[in-house]
């Protein structure tokens, strides 16, 4: 029998629907709910039946509550049971959810709703109140929806949407083509203004097969995703989703008492975390001897995972069991794959010496070049952008996992898409090249890059790497300041005490040693990195360099 991932379908919510007809009593959803007076923790749950008809029938009550096919609807709901029933509700209503990261401050979620000419507003009442309170009001603003107690704002509950649907008994629903728009997405902002990049449900349905079948998604799967947007994968892959006891917009600062607690109790398979909660988790498993048999494969993307940490975490697993970090963005996921096999058994050792970050061989889907490094725009594509193989260029991408344009940015759009007759490529903003056995490898942010006084260009992962490896340092930045290339480290606990001078003498040494960071020679110590809201693990250099303007020479 095909995975559900394989099964032929028109939209991503057919996935679940798949699912729910070959597995319907195997549990989708499992949310906690509390904690007992002996602090053990309670949950709720949702079977792939229930998971399928809940989402039924909010997809007919909306439409009964005048929101049709197309009604861009801002979705601020926490994770749980709800979340999932109503995303793959608008997903079967043809109705578009436009998705904002509540880290992004009250500036810029305002900014976002009204690019994304949002018309509907579902939420918890705490967002509902928010959105009054801070004056998030879109022109076309007229639908709510409250998830809970509704208070004065008007509009009307969940619960009397999923009556609507319940009166609505079998009528037909929409049925989205893959070419319409099925969701807004916005980026974290980590280089710029966040962007709200449009989903067809093409794109989705790409996304789950490439997923499902890189990763090797079995039958009776369980999964742990510290990241929302990525739970929404599992009820499509048909695996057991067990939301997280924490705070989603703060993955640093996850308990791993509760992801241990979590993982033991359902016998979790699979794990999705940030660089920065794996960093966490495997410091505080390996300080307590923590051992996770059920865990087969462990997920990271958002930046790179230090070697150090990926080696923690598979002290915690059974031998076989992997760490994969896919490459991609908000825009284009996945683009490539690498496992833990590969990293430490080879590339590790490459990075430590400067070469760039190895993500992988691109998948199937994607077509992977390296163009030439250009700010501007780029209307039509011509093979005369490309570099040759081991030349640091930007990374694009061309696919069907790709979108193809910024809801109301069409500057943004300009810069970051390419036309190659009709179809569209994808221009990443990473730089890196591809090797001779067809790899990717990242070097960093094209936005990062720093051009020196003397015409060199710097780029950011292979630089950092070599002040990396030094013991005292747990990571670096490199910054620009002025055309002078500057290192920000950030110390390990226990090194916080050194000797400056000293350190910034054996830091020197470094630099003195490898070609590509001789140009290196200040060196600054950073309290704490400023990072994403997102993963909180992408670091925030253009904070950086502001701080390091700022200081004295």
């Amino acid at each position: 029998m095909k995975p559900p991932w394989e099964e032929p379908v028109r939209h991503v919510a057919d996935f679940l629907t798949a699912v729910a007809r070959r597995r319907p009593w195997a549990p989708a959803i499992i949310a906690p709910a509390g904690r007992d007076a002996a602090g053990r923790l309670r949950t709720v749950q949702l079977n792939y039946r229930q998971l399928d008809e809940d989402s039924d029938a909010i997809a007919r009550g909306l439409v009964r509550a005048g929101l049709v096919p197309g009604t861009r609807t801002a979705l601020m709901v926490r994770p749980g049971l709800d979340l999932f029933s109503l995303v793959f509700g608008l997903f079967k209503a043809g109705i578009v959810p436009v998705l904002v990261d509540p880290g992004l401050g009250t500036r810029n979620i305002g900014q976002c709703l009204r690019e994304a000419d949002v018309e509907a507003f579902i939420g918890v009442p705490a967002a509902h109140a928010a959105r009054i309170a801070l004056g998030w009001r879109p022109p076309g603003l007229r639908h709510l929806v409250t998830v809970g107690r509704r208070w004065a704002w008007g509009g009307i509950t969940l619960d009397a949407v999923r009556r609507l649907g319940a009166e609505a008994g079998g009528e037909a629903l929409p049925s989205p083509e893959p070419e319409d728009v099925a969701a807004i997405l916005f980026t974290s902002g980590s280089t710029g203004p966040p962007k709200g990049a449009v989903y067809r449900h093409g794109n989705f349905v790409a996304q789950v097969r490439a997923i499902g079948r890189e990763i090797g998604v079995g039958e009776a799967e369980v999964d742990l995703p510290t990241f929302p947007l990525f739970a929404l994968f599992d009820p499509a892959l048909g695996m057991t989703t067990v939301v997280p006891d924490m705070d989603p917009t703060r993955p640093a600062e996850a308990d791993p008492r509760k992801l241990v607690e979590a993982i033991r109790t359902f016998g979790v398979t699979t794990m999705f975390g940030s660089p920065a909660l794996l960093e966490t988790l495997s410091r505080y498993g390996a300080a307590e001897g923590v051992k996770l048999p059920s865990l087969r494969r462990v997920i990271s993307a958002g930046a790179p995972v230090r070697p150090a940490v990926i080696e923690r975490v598979l002290g915690m697993l059974e031998p076989g069991a992997r760490v994969l970090t896919p490459y991609g963005a908000t825009e284009s996921l996945p683009v490539a794959f690498i496992d833990s096999d590969e990293i430490l058994g080879e590339t590790a050792a490459a990075t430590a010496a400067g070469a760039g970050v190895c993500v992988g061989r691109p998948v199937p889907e994607a077509a992977v070049r390296v163009i030439r490094i250009e700010d501007g725009p780029v209307a039509a594509w011509s093979d005369d952008l490309r570099v040759p193989d081991g030349e640091v260029g930007e990374i694009t991408v061309r696919g069907p996992m790709v979108t193809t344009h910024y809801a109301n940015r069409p500057e943004a759009t300009a810069s970051a898409k390419i036309d190659e007759d009709g179809a569209v490529v994808h221009r990443m903003g990473d730089v890196g090249y591809l090797d001779a056995r067809g790899r990717l490898w990242f070097c960093g942010r094209k936005a990062h890059r720093v051009r020196t006084r003397d015409g060199e260009t710097l780029f950011t992962v292979p630089c950092e790497a070599i002040f990396d490896a030094h013991p005292a340092v747990f990571r670096s930045a490199l910054v620009g300041v002025a055309g002078e290339p500057v290192i920000c480290v950030e110390l390990e606990a226990e090194a916080r005490g050194a000797d400056r001078d000293a350190l910034f003498a054996e830091l020197r040494a470094l630099a003195e040693a490898h070609p590509h960071t001789r140009a290196i020679r200040r060196f600054l110590v950073h309290p704490g990195f400023p990072v994403d809201v997102r993963h909180n693990a992408k670091i925030r250099r253009e904070d950086l360099a502001a701080w390091a303007a700022g200081r004295p020479r």
